[in-house]
């Protein structure tokens, strides 16, 4: 008798229109509510960015929560920093139209989860990355990935903050060195929920068809 384990759920039509809705709904947010989430949510969510694949099953994502005010304090000060220079670098007809962007969430969000990998993880013996070990990299990203629809699923928000120095948010955190940042992620419940990414909403850029990216060979 085959076990319920290794016995592959079915998905049907309803299930996949669902999903089709979770996908269109997961969107970057930039502002929440100030409220904390519901207790052992993002404990939840956490495991269940770990069910993310990994190469050689190496796991090698590092979740940071950052809850003290001064650890706080130090990332607005890079983000801040870094938007400067950002807003700087903008050609003068979009540099007014990106500074009234709302680029991160980090006054609002009650939960700051910064994402790091290790380069170089015991776990997987190295398997599948010899000659390209940026997929280390890579499977840090799937978790987050794996995380935001997680989150999305429950109505809860996602910010990815990349206007960042990596190695000044590692310093400020107190990190090992040879850690990376991959992503540093706002998280709470949304204010102004859209199935539209802000970005476009604004008119800083629109998606493009699939034909735009898709060869042929």
């Amino acid at each position: 008798m085959t076990s319920q384990a290794t016995t592959p759920p079915r998905f049907d039509a309803a299930f996949r229109t669902r999903l089709d809705a979770l996908f269109a709904w997961r969107r970057d947010v930039r502002h929440f509510e100030r409220g904390a989430l519901a207790p052992g949510v993002l404990d939840d969510l956490l495991a269940q960015a770990t069910e993310a694949p990994s190469v050689g099953l190496s796991q090698p994502w590092r979740f940071v929560l950052v809850r003290a005010p001064e650890r706080r304090a130090d990332i607005r000060a890079i983000f801040e920093s870094c938007n400067a220079q950002a807003l700087a670098g903008q050609a003068s007809e979009r540099a007014g139209l990106y500074a009234r962007l709302k680029l991160a969430g980090l006054d609002d969000a009650p939960e700051h989860v910064a994402v790091f990998v290790e380069p170089e993880p015991e776990a997987g013996h190295g398997l599948g990355r010899a000659t390209m070990p940026e997929t280390v990299a890579y499977s840090a990203v799937m978790a987050i990935h794996t995380l935001w629809l997680a989150a999305a699923a429950r109505g809860v928000g996602l910010g990815w903050v990349s206007i960042l120095d990596p190695q000044a948010v590692r310093a400020a955190l107190d990190l090992p060195e040879r850690w990376q940042l991959v992503g540093y992620l706002c998280i709470g419940y949304p204010a102004e929920p859209s199935r539209v990414p802000e970005l476009e909403r604004k008119g800083w850029e629109h998606r493009r068809p699939l034909a735009d990216f898709l060869l042929m060979r």
